[in-house]
Formats: C-alpha cells, sequence, structure tokens
C-alpha cells in the first residue's frame, strides 16, 4: 500500500479503531496493546494526520480518538486486503479443512492450560 510512516502496530491500532471514537484509556484497558507504547503510537498517529484527538466534553481528562480521512482509507485498505486474502485462503476445501484441524487443536490447547491454571498439576 506504499504506506512508509507507520509501523504494523500502529496500523493495526487504526484498524481496531475504524469507524468508532475510541477513548485513549479503553484502548489501554483492553489490553491489545501490551508490548508497544499505546501514548507514543497515537502521539504518531495524530502527527502524521492519521487520527485526530478531542477532548471529552464531559470529563476534560478523558481524550478521544477518531480516524480522519487519511486514517479510514488506510483502513479500509487494510479491510481490502484481509478480504482478499480471506477469500483466497478459503477458496480451498483442503486449506479449510486444515484450519479447521488447527483450530480444533488450539481450543485443545487452550482448555489444557486452562485446567492447568484452575485446577494445578496432578
Amino acid at each position: 500500500m506504499d504506506v512508509e510512516d507507520i509501523n504494523a502496530v500502529q496500523a493495526l491500532l487504526l484498524y481496531n479503531i475504524g469507524e468508532a471514537e475510541v477513548v485513549i484509556r479503553d484502548l489501554k484497558d483492553r489490553g491489545y496493546y501490551h508490548g508497544s507504547n499505546v501514548s507514543y503510537n497515537i502521539k504518531k498517529l495524530t502527527e502524521f494526520e492519521y487520527l485526530m484527538q478531542e477532548r471529552c466534553a464531559h470529563d476534560r481528562r478523558s481524550i478521544r480518538l477518531k480516524l480522519t480521512d487519511k486514517g479510514m482509507r488506510l483502513c479500509n485498505g487494510i479491510r481490502s486486503l484481509q478480504n482478499d486474502l480471506a477469500a483466497k485462503v478459503g477458496s480451498s476445501p483442503d486449506t479449510l479443512k486444515a484450519l479447521d484441524g488447527a483450530s480444533q487443536a488450539l481450543l485443545q490447547v487452550e482448555r489444557t492450560w486452562t485446567d492447568f491454571i484452575r485446577y494445578g498439576h496432578e
């Protein structure tokens, strides 16, 4: 897409905001961005005109984020790429069967970890 002014984490942040208006605290509280500095990424996305920030009228401490037109174009481009990829992946019965098997294996791993955490090892 010839976008070189932001990184993958920042693009994901834009994608997850999408058409919504989001309070910065909500992004942090959801825990989507562990290992990344949300404040830094928001600052950069605002600086490069992908995001707009405005203070909430009822709570001046909270800042709402909304994509600019530039941010929305990138978000839509990412969505289009994802749809194209999903169509290619989903077009083969063998691939769908393999994905189903992988999904089942991941569910088993999740259950194993959940049981271990809940009941300990025996």
